[in-house]
């Protein structure tokens, strides 16, 4: 009987802790409160909630921002078109233009009008009479009309006559040549009765290559090939887009051009003469490497990779260097004082049930949304934070307006709505708050609320 006395004693103390203890935190004021966006009467803010829509999304960025952009240093680079820098910088060595645009026309000078000179390599036709005496004692020198002697101009410039001799005619006229060797043939008491003709060119070329259909050497006659002659030699020209082809002409150290639309319009350009050593590419790109191996190949005084130019490029890349390390460095300074504070910067701040509740530094040079400031912090636990009372809550510019508040509500129960969260604009001082889930709510009153329950409990259980 005491026994069961007892238990009900201890039974009856429990309730009545219980009941105290229910009691005691209402009558005390020792609630859980939970923050909330709250409209009641009575609040100092003035709150007006918005609901999130297509429509109000647009609304809410109106709100004018400008992003601040980064230093000057974060978009510049390094080059050698910066003008004077940490000294002027050297100049640019001079080599074509390559660049497109309109061709520039530059028409070599006219070739001067000079008779021809024999030289070495060209082969030189002696017809005498056909009587026997001459023809005898010309014993190298057959007959005219039936067989005829050819003889080649040595490096020396002479050809020799056989029994005879030789005689120097290079660098002559077919006149000075044909006196030269009359003289000589009356110093040797041989008849002088001959003719002198130069059968093989071989002294003095032009050299076509390029866009045609066959790269070839055309020899220097008595008469000078034209431009279009040269170019007929070789087959005719491969160019499929005339706007961009060109006819380029080096000659004595100096580079020509011809655009070949204008070579089409000008009989002039097309009867133009070439001389010796004339090189002509006919090009269809503005890339001159072609062009440039073509007369390397050719011609061994065009050196556009020449020590000058490796001296240029050496002292523009030393002002590069020099440039990029100063840019580095105020990078770098810009980085501290932003790590230190000292720079300004604009910011919104999480609260409520989000992972992680700090403020957000919006970005240089560009628009954050909601989307990006959540989701880029590890978004919410919907666990503990209700998706149906998401707000972005923006304090008022306006003096007029005393700090009033907008609550931009987002109810992103239904996922779909989350699509205007990547619309919605930040902006500076923007907070971003989510609410509890209610039964969160709850669970944290009750897991504050439960050891002062039991202690009570346990007291009257010990009375």
């Amino acid at each position: 009987m005491k026994n069961r006395k007892s238990k009900m004693i201890n039974r009856t103390a429990i309730g009545l802790a219980l009941a105290a203890s229910l009691a005691l935190p209402s009558a005390c004021g020792m609630v859980y409160t939970s923050p909330k966006v709250s409209r009641a009467a009575g609040t100092d803010v003035d709150i007006r909630e918005i609901k999130l829509t297509p429509e109000t999304v647009l609304l809410a960025n109106r709100a004018p921002y400008s992003p601040r952009d980064l230093p000057g240093e974060f978009y510049s680079h390094a080059t050698g078109h910066q003008g004077p820098g940490l000294g002027a910088l050297p100049n640019a060595p001079s080599v074509p233009d390559e660049r497109p645009g309109r061709l520039e026309l530059r028409v070599p000078p006219e070739a001067p009008d000079r008779p021809y000179t024999i030289g070495v390599g060209d082969v030189v036709l002696l017809a005498t009479k056909t009587n026997g005496s001459s023809v005898e004692q010309l014993s190298g020198l057959l007959a005219a009309q039936t067989r005829r002697q050819g003889y080649t101009v040595l490096d020396d410039g002479s050809i020799s006559i056989p029994d005879i001799g030789r005689v120097m005619i290079g660098g002559m006229t077919l006149a000075e040549a044909q006196d030269q060797i009359f003289k000589f043939l009356l110093e040797n008491q041989v008849d002088p009765a001959f003719s002198l003709e130069v059968t093989e060119f071989n002294s003095k070329k032009v050299t076509v290559g390029g866009a045609v259909q066959n790269s070839v050497r055309i020899p220097i006659t008595l008469n000078r090939p034209s431009l279009t002659e040269a170019l007929t030699a070789t087959g005719g020209t491969v160019v499929k887009d005339e706007q961009f082809a060109s006819i380029r002409i080096y000659r004595d150290g100096t580079l020509y051009q011809i655009p070949y639309e204008i070579y089409l319009e000008r009989p002039d350009l097309q009867n133009l003469e070439l001389m010796n050593g004339d090189a002509v590419f006919v090009d269809t790109t503005y890339d001159l490497d072609r062009a440039l191996s073509f007369y390397t190949t050719e011609i061994e005084v065009i050196r556009l990779r020449s020590e000058a130019r490796q001296q240029t490029l050496d002292a523009l890349q030393t002002e590069i260097s020099l440039r990029r390390g100063m840019l580095d460095e105020r990078r770098s300074n810009f980085e501290a004082r932003q790590e230190y504070g000292a720079e300004k910067r604009d910011y919104v701040y999480l609260s409520g049930e989000v992972q992680n509740q700090n403020r957000v530094a919006l970005p240089y040079g560009q628009h954050a949304t909601l989307a990006d400031v959540l989701y880029g912090n590890g978004g919410f636990p919907t666990e503990t934070g209700n998706p149906s009372n998401i707000y972005v809550l923006r304090p008022s510019s306006d003096p007029a307006e005393f700090g009033a508040v907008t609550a931009w509500h987002l109810d992103a129960k239904n996922a779909v709505n989350m699509t205007l969260a990547t619309r919605m604009q930040m902006r500076p001082n923007d907070i971003i708050f989510i609410e509890e889930q209610p039964i969160t709510k709850w669970g944290r009153a009750l897991q504050q609320f439960l050891p002062t329950l039991l202690n009570t409990a346990g007291r009257a259980a010990t009375n």
